[in-house]
């Protein structure tokens, strides 16, 4: 109604909203979102920036902003955030005197047990919310591993287990999770007074089981693409809506139930810093809640990172199979985040020789490459080194005493039980520091990547090179077995009254028009040049890109 009024509804993001596909909006907590539809209750679709999309609406606080007149300049404006004028409302069922209750007003006599009546009472609704709606996404994710998973178990002529757990991930050990975790709830409910539960003890105490979810939220992308090559077959949809007929679900595709955990994880948080807004600092919750929160969040920027490092993985892959002459195993085997990169010389012992190199640092190890001399784009894989056991020690400019010769903006690869050594330079020290940076941001990245337990799967490494090799060989051009080439052909131009003469003619792939034959005119003296064939003379007459035969004339 708002919308088409004429008004401009505008909604301020509470919380980070990830993207899984290309229909949806992502935004940072505190963008301010223009509504452009609201007629679906959950997604609203809406737009940032160059960017339009849908995005839930239980993300964002609404506030209203009426279009300014045609009259004045700027079209609609940024709305201030908890500016003046304007009423910030975290849902339509908030109470009109929410501002009185976020001052706590107690000038007048009873405001202030006005004001915490009607805090209790919106932490009330806040603990109720949590708790319905964590029992109904226990009844879905019920749905789906007794209406689907168990039915597609039954037809394995249909379903292989690998196809099932693409589609399905590792749903089941999220339900099993969320039983335990509802229970505990349910536990700290206090039913006389809800709003002396204690629900911030439960979200720490199972705050590792939640690192589950990254495997899900990962895996989703490739859950869309499966469940859409299997329902362009007829007996794939009927198969799909028995299932949900079946165990009686609402009128939902698969695709967009199996969308419910990715939603869920990211709503954990807003729901806890609703939560602790109407939680007095002197609540026994208080400070778990708060706890609570900061986990929380923690989680759901665990799932954002793991997401960005599962969509590097296709790049890396394309960087190595772009790299000449490759040895040895696949980047993906150990690696998974380039770290740095940059030129340094290489200093080789005993003689020591100096080589230029590009050096790129991942995780777990350290490639470096040759640059091709005419095509400086054109890298050739050199070697590598593991940077698992290896110290840097960094070195003072002066005289070597292992090579015995001066040395300036350099560093050392020490392995201590190995005894391998690698002595690099960079050009000026601040290339040199932030080598070291970049050492040291290695090791943080190899150990958090070991508490976290993040790794790369071999099916996830194979779809990676294989979708790399696929993309290399639609980019590779027609193969020429030199650059150019000469062939022997009959001039067309030639009339039958003459001897049939042969011409050689520059063949070559096509290309972008060139200046070379500019520059040749403009230093020869003359364009003309004589030749004979045969015992007949003709004229040979330079042109751009081609060579010619354009008339034959006597001596």
């Amino acid at each position: 109604m708002l919308i088409s009024d004429g008004s401009v509804v505008c909604a301020e993001a509470l919380w980070d909203h990830v993207t899984m596909d290309d229909q949806e909006l992502g935004f940072k907590a505190g963008e301010v979102i223009e509504v452009m539809d609201a007629t679906n209750r959950e997604w609203w679709w809406g737009r940032v920036a160059d960017g339009e999309g849908w995005f839930p609406a239980n993300f964002v606080r609404n506030q209203h902003q009426p279009l300014l007149p045609p009259c004045l300049p700027g079209g609609p404006q940024k709305p201030e955030r908890n500016g003046s004028g304007m009423k910030l409302r975290v849902n339509q069922d908030e109470p009109e005197d929410y501002e009185a209750l976020q001052a706590g007003d107690g000038g007048a006599e009873g405001g202030g047990a006005k004001a915490q009546s009607s805090r209790d009472q919106m932490r009330t609704n806040v603990i109720n919310e949590i708790l319905s709606t964590e029992q109904d996404y226990i009844k879905h994710l019920r749905d789906i591993c007794e209406g689907y998973i168990r039915q597609c178990r039954k037809r394995a002529d249909m379903f292989s287990e690998e196809q099932l757990h693409t589609i399905f991930g590792n749903i089941e050990d999220i339900y099993r999770c969320q039983k335990a975790f509802v229970k505990a709830l349910e536990q700290k409910f206090n039913r006389e007074q809800p709003h002396l539960s204690e629900l911030g003890a439960c979200f720490l105490e199972h705050q590792a089981n939640f690192q589950i979810y990254s495997e899900y939220c990962n895996n989703h992308p490739n859950a869309c693409v499966e469940l859409s090559r299997l329902t362009k077959l007829s007996k794939y949809v009927y198969f799909f809506e028995a299932c949900r007929l079946l165990q009686k679900m609402i009128d939902i595709s698969l695709d967009g139930f199996l969308l419910t955990p990715v939603q869920k994880i990211c709503k954990y948080p807003l729901q806890l810093a609703e939560l602790l807004k109407y939680t007095h600092p002197q609540h026994r919750d208080f400070k778990d809640v708060e706890a609570a929160l900061y986990a929380m969040k923690n989680v759901a920027q665990l799932i954002n990172e793991r997401k960005r490092r599962l969509e590097n993985i296709d790049k890396i892959a394309q960087w190595q199979s772009s790299i000449e002459d490759w040895e040895g195993e696949d980047l993906l085997v150990r690696s998974s985040e380039l770290i740095y990169s940059g030129e340094l010389t290489r200093v080789t012992q005993p003689q020591a020789r100096s080589q230029q190199r590009m050096f790129f640092l991942f995780d777990h190890q350290l490639i470096y490459c040759k640059k091709d001399l005419l095509r400086r784009d054109v890298l050739y894989y050199k070697g590598r080194v593991d940077m698992d056991g290896l110290e840097v020690v960094d070195l003072e400019d002066g005289k070597d005493r292992d090579l015995h010769m001066s040395i300036k903006n350099a560093f050392r690869l020490y392995g201590g039980t190995t005894g391998e050594s690698h002595l690099l330079c960079a050009r000026k020290t601040e290339q040199k520091q932030r080598w070291l940076k970049a050492f040291a941001k290695e090791r943080e990245q190899v150990r958090l990547d070991q508490e976290t337990g993040f790794s790369i799967t071999e099916l996830q490494r194979k779809q990676a090179m294989l979708n790399a090799s696929k993309q290399q060989v639609a980019r590779k051009p027609k193969a020429f077995s030199r650059p150019y080439y000469l062939t022997r052909q009959k001039h067309p131009a030639l009339t039958a009254s003459l001897p049939q003469q042969q011409v050689l003619v520059l063949a070559e792939p096509k290309r972008k028009p060139s200046t070379f034959w500019h520059s040749i005119s403009r230093l020869a003296p003359f364009r003309k040049f004589c030749f004979s064939n045969n015992g007949e003379k003709g004229l040979l007459v330079i042109q751009e890109d081609c060579l010619t035969l354009n008339e034959c004339e006597k001596p």
